[in-house]
């Protein structure tokens, strides 16, 4: 039987609330699974962690959905129900969450689309959508709930560097209004631009731009 191996070891880090801070590394350093064990779809392979209240190591089955109503994730690939409208998709996520009452519902969604720049698509299907919007409605999915951590996962990966920016300054505009952003990139550029503290996978560590916050 072959010995499976963590793609990180020894990994120590902790996020402050309201820090903003970038996870970088080559594909296959461990970016994604990092997101994943943070968000329970990946075991805690040894030692501990707590993410928003919740111990991961003693995680039950039962406790993930709470835990992620904590959380928000923005994948890159949008993961949309393509047969749904913007709206339709964000109320699927209300009701799947516990959310009652169709007004107090239809209220969210459009405070969220709101918030992201895109109160007049509310109807639209998502491949009537660009790229950046189609983010965007990912990002106000995310935030439903009023998140206590933003995970992103190459938020930008796929659209052009004017829409990345505009992305970018969303995240920026949630980080100050407290929310924690932990946001997974390849854009250099976007860290030039926009500076917080990195966090880089490398070697089956994580080295820390800023070592005294994670010991």
């Amino acid at each position: 039987m072959q010995e499976t191996q963590a793609v990180l070891q020894d990994v120590t880090f902790s996020l402050e609330k309201g820090e903003f801070a970038y996870l970088v590394g080559r594909t296959g350093a461990g970016k994604s699974s990092l997101l994943k064990t943070l968000y329970a779809d990946l075991p805690l392979g040894g030692g501990t962690g707590t993410v928003a209240g919740y111990g991961l190591a003693r995680l039950r089955t039962s406790e993930v959905p709470y835990l992620r109503r904590k959380l928000g994730i923005v994948f890159q690939d949008f993961q949309l129900l393509s047969d749904r409208t913007v709206a339709e998709n964000l109320l699927f996520v209300l009701g799947a969450t516990g959310w009652k009452g169709k007004v107090r519902k239809q209220q969210r969604v459009q405070e969220v689309l709101m918030r992201v720049g895109l109160s007049q698509v509310t109807n639209r299907l998502p491949h009537r959508l660009s790229g950046g919007e189609q983010q965007r409605v990912v990002i106000a999915r995310a935030l439903l709930n009023e998140p206590l951590l933003l995970l992103a996962d190459e938020p930008t990966g796929n659209l052009d560097p004017e829409v990345a920016d505009g992305i970018m300054q969303l995240f920026r505009e949630i980080n100050y209004a407290g929310t924690t952003v932990l946001m997974a990139t390849h854009n250099f550029q976007l860290i030039k631009d926009y500076p917080h503290r990195v966090l880089t996978c490398r070697d089956g560590q994580l080295l820390d731009s800023n070592p005294a916050v994670s010991s």
